[in-house]
């Protein structure tokens, strides 16, 4: 199993350069762990997309109609962020030895404090998980 960040959902659910390799990842993980900020997250996704012009809001919608029935469908295993993933992000952060942001930290925490891979296709967060310990896989 592996935790499935929202760049990753990103590619999957919708058409761009990545979504060849993250369709691969997400299918060999047998069931992909998500957090309830990563479902968040792609809903602000697909509103960026929509005010960019790079997606109509119809299409979005389906996105977002098709992952709500992925998610009642059992495709995907749901960890919390709680307490002890804020606790952790806030260490890591508060050591200043990456640049990681809330958001990342949390993805980071999940991931780490349920023993799962974190599967990304941002760089950086890529990186600060190189530094902290946590293993990660960078879908490129």
């Amino acid at each position: 199993m592996a935790y499935i960040d929202t760049s990753v959902l990103v590619a999957y659910y919708c058409p761009e350069t990545l979504s060849g390799p993250a369709q691969k990842a997400v299918a060999r993980t047998g069931l992909p762990v998500i957090s309830p900020l990563v479902e968040l997250e792609l809903v602000s996704a697909m509103a960026a997309k929509v005010w960019a012009g790079e997606l109509d809001a119809a299409s979005a919608r389906r996105v977002l109609a098709t992952l709500q029935r992925h998610l009642a469908e059992d495709r995907y295993m749901i960890v919390p962020v709680a307490g002890a993933e804020y606790e952790l992000a806030r260490h890591w952060i508060g050591g200043f030895s990456t640049p990681l942001r809330a958001p990342d930290a949390l993805h980071l925490a999940a991931a780490f404090g349920n023993g799962l891979l974190l599967l990304t296709a941002d760089r950086s967060l890529a990186g600060a998980a190189a530094e902290l310990g946590v293993d990660c896989e960078l879908i490129a």
